[in-house]
C-alpha cells in the first residue's frame, strides 16, 4: 500500500500543497508572534505614498471610465490570441488554408465588435 501511494502521480502535488500550506502557516504564526503589539493613533491612520488623506475616498466616477476599462481588457485579451497564431503561422500554412480562415473569422468578429462599440459611442468622452 505504501509503495502504491508513493508511486501515485498525485503524490508530488500533495507534497507541494503541504509545503505551501506549511510555509503560509509558519509565516503567519511568526509574524503574529514576532510582530509589534502596540497600536497608536499614528499607526492606525491611513497612509498613501507619504501623503496624508484628504476628503472622502468614495468619489463617484463616470460610468464611461469603467466602460472603457472593460473594453480595453476585453480587446486586450483578444489581441493576445493573435500573437501565438502569428508565431505559428508557418505551421498553419503547411496544413492548408483552414488555420488562416479560422483567424480571418476571429479577426472579422473582432473588427465587427470594435466597429459596434465605436458606432455606439462607447469611446466618446463628452
Amino acid at each position: 500500500m505504501k509503495e502504491e501511494i508513493l508511486s501515485s502521480p498525485y503524490f508530488p502535488i500533495a507534497i507541494q500543497f503541504l509545503v505551501a500550506a506549511g510555509f503560509v502557516s509558519v509565516s503567519l504564526l511568526a509574524s503574529y508572534i514576532l510582530g509589534p503589539k502596540i497600536s497608536t493613533k499614528h499607526k492606525t491612520e491611513t497612509f498613501e505614498s507619504g501623503i496624508d488623506s484628504v476628503g472622502n475616498a468614495r468619489m463617484q466616477f463616470s460610468i464611461k471610465y469603467f466602460l472603457v476599462a472593460t473594453l480595453f481588457v476585453l480587446f486586450d485579451v483578444e489581441v493576445i490570441f493573435f500573437y501565438p497564431w502569428a508565431v505559428n503561422f508557418k505551421e498553419f500554412a503547411k496544413e492548408g488554408i483552414d488555420g488562416f480562415l479560422e483567424m480571418l473569422l476571429f479577426m472579422g468578429a473582432f473588427i465587427i465588435g470594435f466597429v459596434y462599440i465605436i458606432k455606439k459611442g462607447a469611446l466618446e468622452w463628452d
